[in-house]
């Protein structure tokens, strides 16, 4: 065999492992874009009614996770001899959940009916807030909450249990989370304020049904201190 032929004959083994070396690059590209896109973002199908008139049964949305995304600073450092018990050093980079922002997250333990679920509330008060129910309304540090944009007029939000009147102290590394249907929704009312560890993200996008499209809106709360 002559040098020409041995060339001709090596020209498709080169070719067809051009193509085999293209097909695993775009496999693995793929696949990262997946797995980056799967770390900011996931899908939620909402069950049950507990942020009705807000959201339904059955309706799809996305949810953001990386605008809640945190760390721990001292994380490395407790790897150390003797560094074992620093405290957490907790850092957001873009912000932590806010008064008025729907949540997706991991039930807590306290949530005895489901617990290890993932929930989706709206956070009513957050670290360092005194949420009070009273009458039927809700007050966040002793301030009248206005919820007209997103509750039914004449919507009453009671204590579970009958206690007429209830107050809750929001601890540090927690939020305090209700539904939007009052009188249907396992909340903070029931099993207490939510660690934000259990916080997976925000509910960013409804999509389906498709006349439910469209960006899921945070409230723009007024306060009065008239009780």
């Amino acid at each position: 065999m002559d040098l020409d032929e041995a060339a001709a004959k090596s020209v498709p083994q080169r070719r067809g492992w051009s193509v085999v070396k293209e097909i695993i690059e775009t496999v693995v590209f793929v696949l990262l874009v997946f797995f980056i896109v799967r770390g900011l973002l996931q899908n939620f199908r909402i069950e049950g009614s507990s942020m009705f008139p807000t959201m339904h049964d059955q309706q799809y949305i996305l949810v953001n996770k990386a605008l809640y995304m945190h760390f721990d600073l001292n994380a490395p450092l407790r790897l150390l001899p003797g560094r074992g018990e620093l405290e957490q050093n907790v850092v957001y980079p873009f912000r932590k959940p806010q008064q008025g922002d729907i949540v997706v997250f991991l039930a807590p333990e306290s949530a005895h009916d489901e617990p290890d679920k993932d929930y989706i509330k709206r956070v009513i008060g957050i670290e360092g807030d005194k949420v009070t129910l009273l009458d039927g309304q809700v007050y966040v540090n002793d301030q009248l909450l206005d919820e007209s944009e997103y509750l039914d007029a004449g919507t009453q939000t009671n204590c579970k249990g009958y206690a007429a009147t209830c107050t809750v102290d929001v601890p540090a590394g927690h939020v305090f989370v209700m539904g939007d249907n009052r009188n249907n929704s396992s909340d903070s009312r029931e099993w207490g304020p939510l660690p934000l560890d259990n916080v997976i993200g925000k509910a960013w996008l409804s999509y389906w049904p498709k006349e439910d499209w469209g960006i899921v809106q945070t409230p723009n709360y007024e306060l009065s201190t008239d009780q």
